[in-house]
């Protein structure tokens, strides 16, 4: 664990400004009207304003795009929006509280408004206030509705209060959006993206360049006054098939950092691309694979995925004291969950894995607590949550992973997950030991999973405490020597208790998976770093797939 910890600690962000708080226009703003709706809103009406918090975020961004040899779109903005989060009631009840019963409505939204650009100060004030009046009347109607839910419904079995207190923070840095030649960047677009047009059997094709810097300025009655900041650059190609029996297949490769200078050379992501080119063919060509049940190895990478879905969602501490959720580990706390040598922490302080840039480092969350690493699981044994605000029983405090994208409620998320694992092979002997397993259960082949587009774990308690993630890419390795061969069309099931206590051993190969997760508070940027896993057995089960025809001609400019 040191090891790894030691590789991530290598760097530390840069292309940061620290000029003095007091000369940036929109957080005085901010602070100014907060002050005044706080001791003004306070007692104006019977129930109690008892907290109210702004969340603004700065945004300027730039975008390219480019098809068969020619830019397809570009774009460049600059935006501002604000959350008004503000709280009806006590720490105890207020407005948020969840709402149950069948009909009851419990919306976690924010209000949410745009914002001048300039920094004007009478015109941001007044969007301010417009915001705080329509935010502290929708809280008043929820209140009123949190009290009547309340009243007629049975008593929750997790009596903690709905918030918990913080403590005033003080922070300013913000991001400089980079610098980077964008008539380069065309004309790289412009050659990678006509790769892709003598394959006749691609439909479509894109390569794509994104660069977004963030700064949050969030300020809050309890006295914090935060500006932090974080850029995130992406250069991704992807591309499209369809196969004779109707099912879509696509490729994607993403390559993420903070500086335009570290995405790869061109003749690397060329090389890259004739790679993702050769193996969608063979993957095409394959024929539909069966529902499966037995040995699996999970690619680092894809086990990073795996690692976020199956488990990262089920220790998110809002969702132990729901009524509506699962709970699946909620009373697991000391007990194993996984084998004994696997431990999983989640730290969003990190900043890279080794030379990998990781996109779920932040400094502060979203409801203005510092950014800490949670202990979750420690030699197989369930430790802890992921923790916001919102306190559950054992667990009041937070470990600043309250996370949200505007206009969502904040609850508790990931940030960088890490696995580490003391049982280690090299990969080579981890596809022996796949080969191995699968003599040993009967069967001919074993499964090799080297990428995961996503998936889903359910938590909601009204359906079955399950998971299904969806194999992109993986192949078949035979018991009997024979080569290797593609596989499509499949997707990996099982419930999350059963499927971890199968893991047999983990390979010594670090990998790095840089992504978005969507779930209630929005989408956030994310990271998840896992070793490769073998598994005694999994289960798989064919994807739903279209029965649309492949189309008629090739694409024009394939014809000879």
């Amino acid at each position: 664990m040191k090891k790894l910890i030691a590789a991530v600690l290598l760097a530390l962000p840069c292309a940061v400004s620290a000029q003095p708080a007091a000369s940036d226009p929109l957080l005085e703003a901010l602070k100014t009207e907060l002050n005044r709706s706080a001791q003004k809103l306070k007692n104006a009406e019977p129930s109690p304003l008892y907290y109210i918090g702004y969340e603004a975020y700065d945004k300027t961004s730039y975008s390219l795009s480019a098809q068969e040899g020619t830019v397809y779109s570009e774009d460049a903005r600059r935006s501002r929006l604000l959350d008004v989060d503000v709280r009806i009631g006590s720490y105890a009840l207020d407005n948020t509280h969840e709402m149950k019963g069948g009909g009851a409505y419990n919306s976690k939204r924010q209000e949410v408004f745009g914002l001048p650009v300039e920094d004007a100060p009478a015109p941001l004030r007044a969007e301010i206030w417009n915001l705080t009046d329509r935010a502290y009347k929708t809280a008043l109607d929820q209140y009123a509705k949190v009290k009547m839910n309340k009243s007629v419904t049975a008593e929750e079995e997790d009596k903690s209060n709905d918030f918990t207190a913080g403590k005033p923070e003080a922070f300013y840095e913000k991001a400089v959006f980079p610098a980077f030649d964008k008539a380069k960047l065309r004309s790289m677009a412009r050659r990678l993206s006509e790769k892709f047009k003598p394959c006749d059997f691609i439909y479509d094709s894109t390569v794509r360049f994104s660069a977004d810097t963030v700064n949050r300025y969030m300020v809050n009655s309890e006295g914090s006054a935060i500006v932090t900041g974080n850029t995130y650059i992406r250069f991704i190609y992807s591309l499209y098939t369809r196969t004779a029996d109707g099912m879509d297949l696509s490729t994607v490769k993403i390559y993420d950092s903070d500086k335009p200078g570290e995405i790869p050379d061109e003749a690397v992501i060329a090389k890259d691309i004739d790679a993702s080119i050769a193996a969608l063919k063979a993957q095409k060509n394959a024929p539909p694979e069966q529902p499966y049940s037995g040995p699996v190895l999970l690619e680092s990478r894809a086990a990073g995925v795996f690692f976020h879905e199956i488990l990262g969602h089920r220790l998110e501490g809002h969702r132990q004291k729901s009524e509506e959720s699962g709970q699946t580990f909620a009373k697991m706390v000391g007990q194993p969950i996984m084998p004994a040598f696997l431990s999983v922490y989640d730290d969003p302080t990190l900043y890279r894995q080794g030379a990998q840039f990781l996109r779920g480092f932040y400094r502060y969350d979203d409801e203005a607590m510092p950014a800490q690493r949670a202990v979750l699981v420690e030699n197989g044994i369930l430790k802890g949550f992921l923790m916001g605000r919102s306190p559950i029983k054992n667990f009041q405090a937070s470990n600043g992973h309250g996370r949200r994208s505007e206009g969502n409620g904040a609850v508790a998320r990931q940030g960088n997950l890490i696995a580490v694992s003391s049982k280690t092979l090299p990969y080579a002997e981890l596809r022996k030991r796949l080969i191995e397993e699968a003599k040993k259960a009967g069967k001919p082949y074993g499964l090799v999973v080297t990428d995961i587009s996503g998936g889903f774990t359910i938590t909601e308690r009204s359906l079955p405490q399950s998971f299904s993630v969806q194999v992109t890419q993986g192949y078949k390795v035979f018991a009997d020597g024979r080569p290797d061969e593609p596989v499509r069309g499949l997707n990996l099931i099982g419930t999350p208790l059963q499927t971890f206590g199968r893991i047999l051993v983990t390979g010594d190969d670090y990998g790095v998976f840089n992504g978005s997760c969507g779930a209630e508070s929005g989408w956030v940027p994310v990271s998840a770093v896992s070793p490769s896993l073998l598994f005694s057995e999994m289960e798989t089960e064919k994807v739903q797939k279209s029965n649309a025809r492949p189309p008629v001609l090739k694409p024009p400019f394939t014809d000879r």
